[in-house]
């Protein structure tokens, strides 16, 4: 009896560990966010309203980190209306027919003190391709009113939107294949 009570101790000391590796986004303190070229001119800037993340690590340099990451598509915006219907119509990203944008880590490597190559599967427009993002940790510091650990990171990378099957009849001219991703995230520790 005393084996199986030394068991479940154990089971539960190894969960709570895990569980201190838990890390939910703070949505108030988040951005999500994209650029693209247009007419070869100029930048497109945009973002998503509704997009949520957690991180999964045992490490407290977030070594071993795993990100989740979902948005909806039907929530971007570029503070322009008649764009933004028409980024979520059937001619670019089809939010009726994928209402989401999912990525999920299969790595995350420390290359530098707080810099790290996040290697993982991204989902868009119903295509899945491996992409690989820059990530900086700005730091980790207890709340003050709270007394959670919070964690900040700044994202950036660049796909191409052709590889995604996104507006592939429009020239490159007219609207850049590239987007380049960025993104200035806090994370809550428990």
């Amino acid at each position: 009896m005393k084996k199986v009570y030394v068991f479940i101790a154990s089971i539960l000391v190894a969960g709570a560990a895990i569980a201190q590796g838990n890390w939910s986004l703070d949505k108030a303190h988040s951005k999500l966010g994209f650029a693209i070229s247009h007419l070869s001119v100029s930048e497109v800037e945009g973002g998503f309203k509704s997009f949520d993340a957690k991180i999964s690590s045992t490490k407290d340099d977030f070594a071993d980190g795993v990100v989740e990451l979902t948005a909806e598509i039907a929530s971007i915006t570029t503070d322009n209306d008649g764009r933004d219907k028409h980024l979520q119509s059937p001619d670019y990203f089809d939010a009726a027919k994928f209402p989401t944008l999912t990525f999920k880590s299969k790595s995350m490597t420390k290359v530098a003190d707080k810099k790290y190559k996040v290697e993982g599967d991204l989902t868009l427009h119903g295509i899945t391709k491996t992409v690989t993002l820059d990530v900086v940790l700005n730091g980790t510091i207890e709340h003050p009113r709270t007394k959670k650990m919070i964690a900040g990171f700044k994202v950036s990378g660049v796909i191409k939107r052709t590889d995604f099957g996104i507006s592939t009849g429009t020239p490159a001219a007219m609207l850049g294949d590239e987007i380049t991703i960025h993104a200035n995230t806090e994370f809550v520790k428990g």
